[in-house]
């Protein structure tokens, strides 16, 4: 395809061509029309010369062959001085005398175009080929009437060789010049061409750039003419096209953001019942990728048949859907679905909308709270219809032995105090998991905190004959909340005098260590040499209520709560907690706590 510049080059040529052409022919034809028109009037002066000075004769003063003859030389002395054919013609037509041929061999002249019209208009112009001669002459007739006795017609005739040659070197130079004035003017047209396009080639160049996404293009055309101003329209066009696109994008990501970051999975099913949308949480839980089944029918997650069952019904009937589903993936987990059909503002279907929501932990937090709600309605009811039995029992007067009726006293006293303990434990368990026991935390000699929490225990571990041992460094320091600290191995060094047989050891170890980030843990081992607790139950042992012996547990006082208070303490001083243990030979918890504890 030609270019616009080759084309308006070759249509500004054209005209000029034309132009030039036309001009030309003109000139031309006007330095002929000169030419002619001089010559004419210069041998119509001549003529007029001739018809004032010429000495006619009548016909009657010579015989007919003088008389031509007198003509005829006559002619040929005025053609010598005009170089130009003479010829005299009488008023019927007759030729009288001719420079050039005989006029008796003449024919009649009357009917000659320059007589016909010298004789009406007084002058009489004709160019004419001439046989006798075999070129194109020019004629100029006048009528002449003598007082001599002359009654006729002086013709000049002139050659237009001269004039032809003349106005063909004319044309000749005419055409030179006008090749010249074509080559200098195509020059002129291909410069002006190439300064009104070069712009446009420019525009168009940051046109395409910018409809291949490239907004940051724009037009260098520094002009105040219609190009100019198309320049600006496009750089204007640019920015709009960059900020709206800049909008376009920053919603995008803030789109793409949300719903890579939502909690539910987003899935959408479009109108074609292929798969539209799949957020990062929907490929987390239906275990597949965005890339892999995007444009895919929704039959490619026939893995999880219970979810396509129920989209599939949805999709069919068009209708809103909530529901809840199982998906292994590969463990088990309960979904709950929420789908919805979208539509367009004119009704027109668009697909369906599925939210889906991971309910697993929220069931098995419900799951807990029914399961606590009822542990705690049954450890509460034991120690209370124990109280109950035996204080009725008393009340009704059956026990008349004093020492019966202090050991029912006694045991209404323990079950109360263990009632006290459990509603105890509760209440504090309450406040660690709902942030309202803050750590008040101050500095605490790691050694003598210790070696306190085993005079304490010392009577109860002296009873089973168990010894105690502490491995401390002497001048270890920690930040802590010291009540808490002593809340936590209360309950684990109470633990292992309760489950370790009569002659066992009970062992507390202290070590610093250099973790990564140049922070210092302080490591805190309990260990004994009990009972131990089976492997399958370790994963548990921290959850409330959770006993691995529940006869022993009661039998040793235990609310069941202990652990769990420990595991959440340990947390709260943003520690960490592990136990290992081997059935028969012991069980050994270790707890990591910070050396100093972060500001919040």
């Amino acid at each position: 395809m030609k270019s616009f510049r080759f084309r308006l080059t070759l249509i500004m040529l054209i005209l000029i061509g034309v132009s030039v052409l036309a001009a030309g022919i003109t000139m031309g034809q006007i330095f002929k029309n000169s030419n002619m028109k001089v010559l004419e009037e210069n041998m119509g002066r001549e003529i007029d010369l001739l018809r004032a000075t010429f000495p006619f004769v009548s016909a009657d003063a010579l015989s007919s062959t003088d008389y031509v003859s007198y003509y005829s030389e006559k002619a040929k002395e005025i053609a010598r001085l005009t170089d130009s054919r003479v010829t005299f013609i009488r008023k019927d037509g007759t030729v009288v005398g001719d420079s050039l041929s005989d006029p008796r061999k003449m024919e009649n002249h009357a009917s000659r175009e320059e007589i016909r019209e010298a004789a009406s208009e007084g002058i009489g112009r004709t160019i004419r080929y001439s046989e006798t001669l075999q070129r194109n002459m020019l004629y100029v007739a006048e009528p002449v009437i003598s007082d001599k006795g002359f009654d006729g017609y002086i013709r000049l005739s002139m050659n237009l060789k001269a004039v032809e040659e003349g106005v063909q070197r004319g044309w000749t130079a005419i055409g030179i010049g006008l090749v010249l004035l074509f080559l200098a003017a195509g020059l002129v047209s291909y410069r002006i061409a190439r300064g009104l396009t070069s712009p446009i080639e420019h525009i168009t160049g940051v046109a395409n750039r910018i409809s291949g996404l490239d907004y940051d293009a724009r037009v260098g055309v520094q002009r105040r003419d219609e190009v100019g101003q198309l320049g600006e329209a496009i750089n204007r066009m640019a920015d709009s096209l960059q900020n709206q696109m800049k909008t376009i994008r920053d919603n995008e990501d803030l789109l793409q953001s949300v719903m890579s970051n939502m909690t539910g999975g987003i899935l959408m099913i479009d109108a074609g019942e292929r798969i539209a949308l799949v957020n990062r949480e929907s490929e987390r839980m239906l275990g597949v990728t965005s890339k892999r089944v995007t444009d895919k029918p929704y039959h490619e997650l026939k893995k999880h048949y219970e979810l396509t069952k129920l989209i599939e019904g949805s999709i069919q009937s068009r209708e809103r859907l909530h529901g809840e589903v199982h998906l292994y993936n590969p463990e088990e987990r309960l979904i709950l679905l929420d789908g919805v059909p979208m539509y367009e503002d004119e009704g027109r279907y668009r697909g369906m909308l599925f939210l889906l929501q991971d309910i697993t932990a929220i069931r098995r937090l419900e799951n807990m709270r029914s399961e606590f709600v009822a542990n705690v309605s049954h450890e509460l009811k034991t120690p209370i219809a124990a109280v109950k039995g035996f204080a009725e029992t008393l009340l009704g007067g059956g026990v008349k032995d004093e020492e019966t009726s202090r050991s029912f006293l006694q045991i209404i006293y323990d079950e109360s105090e263990r009632l006290n303990r459990l509603i105890g434990d509760i209440l504090e368990l309450s406040k660690i998991e709902s942030k309202r026991s803050p750590l008040d935390c101050s500095p605490v000699h790691v050694s003598s905190f210790i070696e306190s929490l085993l005079e304490k225990l010392n009577n109860v571990a002296a009873k089973k004959r168990i010894t105690l041992h502490m491995d401390v460094p002497d001048e270890l320091f920690m930040e802590a909340d010291e009540d808490k600290l002593q809340q936590i191995f209360v309950n684990l060094l109470s633990n292992g005098i309760n489950y370790t047989l009569d002659g066992g050891k009970v062992k507390i170890k202290v070590v610093t260590v250099q973790r990564e980030n140049d922070t210092e843990k302080v490591v805190f081992t309990v260990s004994d040499t009990g009972i131990g607790i089976p492997k399958k139950d370790l994963p548990r042992i921290f959850e409330r209520f959770y006993r691995v012996d529940k006869g022993r547990s009661r039998n040793s006082g235990g609310t069941g709560l202990g652990l769990s208070i420990v595991k959440h303490l340990v947390d709260l001083h943003h520690g960490m907690l592990s136990v290992e243990s081997e059935l028969g030979l012991g069980t050994t918890f270790t707890i990591e706590l910070p050396l100093l504890q972060q500001e919040e």
